[in-house]
């Protein structure tokens, strides 16, 4: 990656194919930024010429698109710096045309105090390339006993409340929490998995899990703590987003409220997308995912959902692990794989095949995430940041994951084909990473 450059006083994008997902409105076009935001926007006429004094960056025909923005990032920093830090995680996000990621709480110490979040929001500020926003811990210490003080997070600058990679058990909490939440219009982010249930599991139960030999964990694990958020949802009236789900029967819970008015939306990780529990294949401990990674059925049943429109998200579900975690019998690694770089491409798959439209994609991780948590990013229009990414949707490479940014390396797409990828991005007008052919 190229040092970011200082930002221009004016960036005008020619012969652009520009596609704002928010409208859902493709064409070719040009694209004037000023001071770090879109001043214009020229649908069809992609050879417009902005001011004299503006630097001019040509196309070629190229996606132009708003910057994506990832609801769900484990960084280590603070505490475990060694598998991942803000810098290396923006770099990271940069390459793969994230401009805004919401990292999780689950730290050393746990995001509970305004204090933290403080110290998160100026940590990122000195050393990332990309926006960064901290989601606040749910209870204190991710312990689901007791609530932290939502207002006073808030005011800090946590954007959602989660307990990260860890589920609420106790039901009377979480009633408090989603009624505490209404009350400050908070968003709640919960990992729907029953650790009861889930028990000394470690990959999708059926047959395969029979053949290799190891403990599975039930779709019920998901589908029971998804139906009692629900519930709980109707009694409070709270704003509840489901952060990932991965099989047909969530999806059907997930429809049904939102067809009963629930204020309820869902997501879904990049890799319960693209992969199946088959790609597991020979034990790969980089595809040990919570929840795990399901049959096939279950994931053409989600590609139906987010083209139809019942999944809101797709979220990278970013947790860097280094080789003591992962480098085990499959039983006995970490859960995890990194995303930020290879979201959008692995997304692409589901493009070229047919399934969803490149437009519907991007709402899903870019203009979607942003309404929700309130961002003013994610479109293309004037007055809007220019967090601005260029895309070659047609690109094909193989990952090599000595080349990722990110400090860990545990890719699922490790050695994978892959077509279509980010060659520019920008944050705020300033170029953060250049990958394009002439640089």
């Amino acid at each position: 990656m190229k040092t970011p450059t200082t930002q221009a006083r004016a960036l005008v994008f020619t012969n652009a194919r520009l596609v704002d997902p928010a409208s859902g409105r493709e064409a070719a076009g040009a694209l004037l930024v000023e001071n770090g935001v879109i001043a214009d926007v020229a649908w069809d006429e992609p050879g417009r010429a902005g001011p004299a004094e503006a630097e001019v960056v040509d196309c070629g025909g190229r996606v132009l698109a708003p910057g994506l923005v990832d609801m769900r990032a484990f960084v280590g920093e603070p505490g475990a710096e060694h598998r991942e830090t803000l810098k290396t995680a923006s770099e990271a996000a940069a390459a793969g045309g994230v401009t805004t990621v919401v990292c999780m709480p689950d730290t050393d110490p746990v995001v509970d105090e305004p204090s933290i979040v403080d110290f998160l929001l100026r940590r990122a500020r000195d050393t990332a390339v990309v926006n960064i926003h901290p989601a606040a811990a749910l209870t204190k210490g991710l312990e689901g006993r007791e609530m932290t003080e939502f207002g006073l997070l808030m005011e800090a600058g946590a954007v959602a409340f989660t307990d990260g990679a860890r589920s609420v058990t106790n039901a009377q909490v979480m009633r408090r929490a989603l009624t505490y939440a209404r009350d400050f219009g908070a968003l709640i982010l919960h990992h729907t998995e029953d650790p009861d249930l889930v028990g000394s599991g470690v990959m999708n139960e059926g047959e395969l899990a029979s053949r290799l030999g190891l403990p599975g964990v039930p779709r019920g694990a998901e589908i029971i703590m998804l139906e009692r958020d629900l519930r709980l949802v109707q009694l409070t009236g709270a704003r509840y987003h489901a952060a990932m789900v991965s099989c047909a029967t969530s999806i059907a819970l997930i429809e049904r409220a939102k067809a009963d008015g629930l204020p309820v939306t869902c997501g879904v990780s990049i890799n319960n997308l693209t992969l199946n529990e088959s790609d597991i294949g020979d034990y790969r401990t980089f595809l040990k995912l919570s929840p795990p990674l399901r049959s096939e059925e279950d994931r053409l049943a989600v590609v139906d959902a987010l083209a139809r429109g019942v999944i809101d998200v797709v979220v990278s579900d970013h947790n860097p692990q280094d080789v003591e975690t992962k480098r085990l019998p499959f039983a006995e690694a970490a859960d995890g794989a990194i995303g930020l770089e290879t979201m959008l491409s692995a997304g692409l798959r589901l493009v070229h095949a047919g399934h969803i439209g490149l437009a519907r994609l991007l709402a899903a991780m870019a203009s979607q995430p942003a309404a929700l948590l309130g961002l003013p990013a994610g479109h293309l229009a004037a007055g809007a940041p220019a967090d601005l990414i260029l895309i070659d949707p047609d690109e094909p490479y193989v990952l090599d994951k000595a080349a990722l940014h990110s400090r860990s390396k545990n890719s699922p797409f490790d050695e994978a084909r892959l077509e279509g990828r980010v060659l520019q991005t920008f944050v705020a007008g300033r170029k953060v990473h250049d990958a394009s052919p002439a640089s």
